[in-house]
């Protein structure tokens, strides 16, 4: 059984020269969809580290002298 290639914007069959994608045109919404953040995996609220409690990576103590 063959594997027929289609586009993943509009499955209609994939070009050689824009392959996965059948165009330009689908080529280009896919890339609109990353930087548009279209493309994301829900998430909860990211951990705090230690270290970004500290301005700039300073000690927020003393002064140095």
């Amino acid at each position: 059984m063959a594997k027929t290639d289609t586009c993943p914007i509009c499955s209609k069959p994939a070009s050689a020269a824009q392959k996965p994608f059948c165009s330009q045109g689908c080529r280009d919404r896919d890339l609109l969809q990353w930087l548009g953040e279209g493309y994301r995996l829900p998430a909860g609220p990211a951990e705090r580290d230690e270290s970004d409690s500290m301005p700039d990576g300073l000690d927020s103590g003393g002064h140095a002298d």
